[in-house]
C-alpha cells in the first residue's frame, strides 16, 4: 500500500496504472472525514490539485482479483472512480469508514482496509482468471506479439484476451504498454543521470523515438517536462 500525506496544497499527478486499486482520503472537509472508492485502470495521466491537510492511502488489487473482491469485472470499473458503497453495500462500506475515521495513523488504517478486502474475498466469486498466468503473459509480451505469448501459455488468443479484459479492464497490449510506461519512469526515478536511449532499451521500446511517442500519448507532454512534475506524482 501507499500512503501519500499532503501537509499543504499542491498540483499532483496520477501514474496510470493497469491495476485495480482501492483508495481511501482522510480530509477534515469530507463528510465523516474519511470516504473509500474504487480506480479503475487508466490509460492516461490524471493532473490534479489534492488540497492541504489530506492523507491519501492506495491498494491495488493483485491480477485478477478484482471480481472476487468487488464483485464485477475490471472492465466495469475501467477508467472510472467509483464509491466503495455501490460495489460493497452501504452496510459494509459504513462500518470499515467509522472503523477506518477512529484511528489517525494511516498504516493502522491500511491494516483496517486490507482486513476488509480479505473479508471481501473470502465470500466473493472466483473469476477463474489465473494471476500467475497474466504475470507469465506480460513478461512474454515485453518480447514477443500477444498470439506468441498466448500459444506459450497455452491457450488461445481469444482467452488470454479476454481474461485480461476481465482482470484489467483492458487488452494485453495496452497493459504491457503502461507496465513499460511503469518501468521507464522507475529506471528515470533511480539513476542520476538520465540516458534516455538506454532508459528505452531496458524499458522494452523499440528505440529513443518510441519511447518520447508514447510518452506523449500517455502523459501529453515530453519526457523532459513529464521529469520536472515526477517529484509530485502519486
Amino acid at each position: 500500500m501507499r500512503v501519500d500525506v499532503c501537509g499543504r496544497a499542491l498540483a499532483r499527478i496520477a501514474v496510470p496504472s493497469a491495476d485495480v486499486r482501492l483508495i481511501v482520503r482522510f480530509d477534515p472537509a469530507l463528510p465523516g472525514h474519511v470516504d473509500v472508492h474504487a480506480i479503475g485502470a487508466r490509460d492516461r495521466i490524471h493532473r490534479k490539485r489534492i488540497p492541504g491537510g489530506r492523507t491519501v492511502l492506495l491498494a491495488a488489487l493483485r491480477p485478477g482479483a478484482c471480481e472476487t473482491v468487488l464483485g464485477v469485472p475490471a472492465s466495469a470499473v475501467r477508467g472510472r472512480t467509483v464509491p466503495l458503497e455501490d460495489l460493497w453495500g452501504r452496510e459494509a462500506v459504513q462500518r470499515l469508514r467509522g472503523d477506518i475515521a477512529e484511528t489517525r495513523d494511516p498504516r493502522a488504517a491500511a491494516t483496517l482496509l486490507e482486513r476488509a478486502i480479505v473479508r471481501q474475498a473470502a465470500h466473493g466469486r472466483s473469476s477463474g482468471v489465473c494471476g500467475r498466468r497474466l504475470q507469465q503473459a506480460l513478461q512474454g509480451l515485453q518480447n514477443a506479439k500477444v498470439g506468441v505469448a498466448a500459444r506459450t501459455l497455452g491457450v488461445s488468443e481469444r482467452q488470454l484476451r479476454r481474461q485480461f479484459q476481465d482482470a484489467f479492464g483492458m487488452g494485453p497490449k495496452a497493459v504491457a504498454r503502461l507496465q513499460r510506461f511503469e518501468r521507464a519512469l522507475h529506471a528515470v526515478r533511480a539513476c542520476d543521470a538520465i540516458r534516455w536511449s538506454e532508459i528505452a532499451a531496458d524499458a522494452g521500446y523499440y528505440d529513443q523515438a518510441h519511447l518520447i511517442a508514447e510518452f506523449r500519448a500517455i502523459a501529453g507532454v515530453t519526457p523532459g517536462r513529464l521529469l520536472a512534475e515526477l517529484p509530485h506524482a502519486v
